[in-house]
């Protein structure tokens, strides 16, 4: 019989931009991390435009990239309205737990 698929949506972190803390372990003021251990993609497939680009205004919401974990594409989505400073990852690379994957003003 037919195979039933599970996609599961991560929780996303943000550091607050007056977080003190955060700025000194090096994760920049806006930064969406990553929830997890995995490879980013910024597309849905490699023949598709990114989710996003520097410069695009999102909503909360919003997927920016999927993270892959065990065969499983999680949608990293925006936490907040605002818009897309800067993208820090290059699709198909991997990613460790709480890296910054892109600057949200």
């Amino acid at each position: 019989k037919g195979a039933t698929a599970v996609t599961a949506t991560a929780p996303v972190a943000i550091a607050p931009a007056a977080d003190a803390p955060a700025a000194e372990q090096g994760v920049p003021a806006g930064a969406v991390t990553s929830p997890m251990v995995g490879v980013v993609y910024t597309s849905p497939d490699p023949e598709s435009a990114d989710f996003v680009k520097e410069g695009d205004t999102v909503k909360e919401g919003d997927t920016l990239l999927l993270v892959e974990a065990m065969k499983v594409f999680n949608q990293i989505t925006a936490p907040r309205a605002g818009t897309v400073k800067r993208v820090l990852v290059t699709s198909g690379t991997p990613v460790e737990f709480g890296e910054p994957l892109l600057i949200l003003e």
